[in-house]
């Protein structure tokens, strides 16, 4: 009877010290998937497709290094840097004033620009009227000297930092009517106003393709020249936004974003890259 008793004790014993064994490798591996985990960037569908290319390359340059580009929109990017829930959010409006206590960077400008289908006869609008088209109180693209058919507007949807700008820059205080249709990216508008000769719709400089076809604006074209020397003025900034100073591998894909060869790639992207670092 003591023997079994005896026995079960060292079983029970044993039993505690595999337990603790299972439990220590378990956190152990924990600690190594955490130290092995990837930098998460999240944020603006616009800014997305180029901190992408940009990922691709420092991990190419830095194969230890893992960047898990995510989209959102640019307010769910801010709250995700305020909230540590990215190492770094991605913006491609200017930050608000409350939100300014925030660590950011310029990486790059971009032009938003109005297009329309190719078959459209359209080539230039002016901002009132782009105003009035998307307040709905022109319907028609006759009134503005195009064929005899309804408009079609494309919108991004709220919390877009495409939204937000195009709000800032071409809205004042009207606002979109409610009855445009919403889309999620600047792909999802492109590719809507690609298919439909009575549509139009706004989206980034670098991703117009001959799907598509950029309307002058006020007579002035998008183009980079025109967006640097002033003359084309739908423009924003490409933001990268931490909570605090970045450090580790954030900080190292911040520094490589703003470096010769990060500028150079947002270049050939179709963004206009910043002259010199512009951190806050």
């Amino acid at each position: 009877m003591k023997t079994k008793v005896i026995s079960k004790l060292r079983q029970r014993k044993v039993s505690i010290i595999v337990a603790i064994v299972t439990l220590s490798v378990s956190m152990l591996s924990g600690c190594s998937q955490a130290a092995g985990s990837a930098t998460i960037v999240a944020g603006s569908t616009s800014v997305q497709p180029y901190a992408e290319v940009l990922a691709e390359e420092f991990m190419v340059l830095n194969p230890e290094a893992e960047i898990d580009i995510q989209g959102g929109g640019s307010s769910a990017g801010i709250t995700a840097a305020q909230t540590h829930s990215a190492a770094i959010g991605m913006s491609s409006r200017a930050l608000k004033d409350e939100e300014k206590s925030l660590n950011y960077i310029e990486i790059a400008r971009d032009g938003l620009v109005l297009i329309v289908n190719p078959k459209n006869p359209i080539q230039n609008l002016t901002l009132a009227q782009i105003r009035d088209i998307y307040e709905a109180k022109i319907t028609k693209w006759s009134e503005v000297g195009g064929v005899d058919s309804k408009i079609n507007i494309i919108a991004r949807e709220e919390g877009s930092g495409t939204r937000s700008a195009f709000t800032e820059l071409v809205m004042e205080k009207a606002e979109i009517n409610p009855k445009a249709i919403v889309q999620d990216s600047n792909g999802a508008v492109r590719q809507l106003v690609g298919d439909d000769p009575n549509a139009i719709g706004f989206i980034s400089l670098g991703l117009v393709n001959d799907k598509v076809k950029a309307v002058l604006l006020d007579g002035v074209e998008a183009s980079r020249d025109n967006i640097i020397n002033g003359s084309y003025s739908l423009s924003r900034p490409f933001l990268f936004v931490t909570n605090g100073e970045p450090t580790g591998l954030a900080k190292q894909f911040m520094d490589f974003t703003l470096s010769e060869e990060g500028q150079r790639l947002l270049s050939n992207e179709g963004l206009i890259p910043v002259a010199k670092e512009t951190e806050k």
